[in-house]
């Protein structure tokens, strides 16, 4: 069973934004990082008594990336009674030609999500369910600041551009830490280097992530701060037709 402090931040997070509603058939994507697979086994625990029914099921992208294979998820997949989705899509070999300004990071996660959306469509899921934390989002906010001139974030709860599809990230109240310590006790079936390509150089995201650990030090305080800033930028609500800011992919630390 997750730990209470983890339940309680992701159910308030669901409650502060209505990330989940009546009926809901909710698809997560599960990489084979530990904030994903984290984010699993805490929705699978809440369904049992979740004041509302919702169904879920899990996609994991395979990029067919040399030296990272999820495929053994799947029987992890099968031993909780979870449906699950395999795509399996060559996005690293594509990219070395089909690359047009944008990073390796940036081609893969775009193409993962459209696979995501196409799948949700497919099986009739309404809801796509993200793991990105709370220090994703300060590390979004950093670089659209820094390197965009702007305030964005990513959305804790926002609509599609086809208007489709609700997308959630569960998540944003939470540490990494707190998904770290949970996978390393749980014995979380990570899968190491979710994304080698992503390892192969420093990114914008890394330093940031280096600069906040760094603050964080000095200033016990700095996410609960960053959390307080960003919740003006996190909120979309479904009518919303303001565009959402996914911000810079991500990757997962194994």
């Amino acid at each position: 069973m997750p730990p209470k402090s983890l339940l309680r931040k992701v159910g308030r997070a669901i409650a502060d934004y209505t990330m989940v509603r009546e009926g809901d058939r909710i698809l997560l994507g599960v990489s084979g990082g530990k904030d994903s697979l984290s984010l699993l086994l805490i929705l699978k625990h809440l369904q049992s008594y979740a004041p509302v029914r919702f169904e879920l099921g899990v996609i994991t992208v395979d990029p067919e990336v040399d030296g990272f294979n999820p495929s053994s998820l799947t029987g992890y997949y099968d031993s909780l009674g979870v449906p699950w989705h395999y795509c399996r899509q060559p996005i690293m070999a594509e990219a070395k030609t089909r690359l047009d300004g944008d990073s390796f990071c940036a081609y893969c996660a775009r193409m993962k999500r459209g696979i995501m959306y196409s799948t949700c469509r497919e099986h009739g899921y309404n809801v796509l369910a993200l793991a990105q934390h709370l220090d994703d989002l300060a590390e979004s906010f950093l670089m659209s600041a820094f390197h965009q001139g702007k305030l964005g974030t990513m959305k804790a709860h926002y609509v599609n551009d086809a208007g489709d599809l609700r997308i959630i990230r569960p998540l944003v109240y939470v540490r990494e830490t707190q998904t770290t310590a949970f996978a390393a006790d749980a014995e979380l079936p990570i899968i190491p280097d979710s994304c080698p390509a992503c390892f192969t150089a420093p990114t914008q995201r890394a330093h940031m992530k280096t600069l906040l650990a760094r603050e964080e030090r000095e200033h016990p305080h700095l996410f609960a701060n960053l959390l307080h800033t960003m919740r003006p930028l996190m909120d979309e609500t479904p009518d919303d037709n303001r565009p959402a800011t996914d911000g810079a992919p991500k990757r997962e630390h194994p």
